[in-house]
């Protein structure tokens, strides 16, 4: 009768070897790692080697000053006449040449009332206080002599006084002073004067 089928181990060499393997392939990890790897030393002889040269300029340098650039000068002006404006000549005035003569029809003596129409300055005599207060009136006829050319009255006198030296003083002294348009008085001019106490008239 057979028997049954058992478990048969295997053969002891064959652990042994496998457990042998197992120690060197342990042993062999442990070595490899223990190994330092360094890097091989680098040949510096072959490198090239470069020289600076570096210098330094001095601080404050002046900047030196930039070259002078002739100018050219402007072409010459040409000459333009100038602009005068023609002012007209002034008119021309007949001054008289010599002394003027009386127009003709105005000689002799002239009367008050026409000189009166040709004076440019005639103020009437004053009435002296002195006179005023002695009551002093009357009535008299003054002769002026007139420069004809200049219309200037070159002398008073009383023709006729008045009766009174202050009141004669007083016309003769302020009829001196009147004046007439040049050329038209007559040499001779008659005033007739009356002093009341309201003052002179004529």
């Amino acid at each position: 009768m057979p028997q049954p089928l058992l478990y048969k181990p295997p053969p002891s060499w064959q652990f042994w070897a496998a457990f042998g393997g197992a120690i060197l392939i342990e042993a062999g990890s442990v070595l490899i790692a223990g190994i330092k790897h360094e890097a091989p030393p680098v040949d510096l002889s072959q490198i090239p080697t470069a020289t600076v040269e570096a210098t330094l300029q001095p601080e404050d340098q002046p900047t030196p000053p930039p070259e002078d650039i002739p100018i050219q000068e402007p072409p010459p002006i040409p000459d333009v006449a100038e602009f005068h404006e023609e002012k007209p000549p002034p008119p021309k005035t007949n001054k008289p040449t010599g002394p003027v003569k009386a127009p003709q029809g105005v000689t002799g003596t002239m009367s008050i009332t026409g000189a009166k129409a040709i004076a440019i300055y005639a103020p009437k005599p004053d009435y002296p206080y002195e006179a005023r207060s002695r009551h002093q009136t009357g009535s008299g006829v003054a002769v002026l002599s007139v420069d004809t050319a200049s219309g200037n009255v070159t002398d008073a006198s009383m023709a006729q006084s008045i009766g009174s030296p202050i009141l004669d003083q007083s016309t003769v002294s302020t009829f001196r002073r009147w004046r007439f348009a040049p050329g038209k008085c007559a040499p001779k001019v008659k005033v007739p004067i009356t002093y009341t106490m309201t003052g002179a008239s004529y």
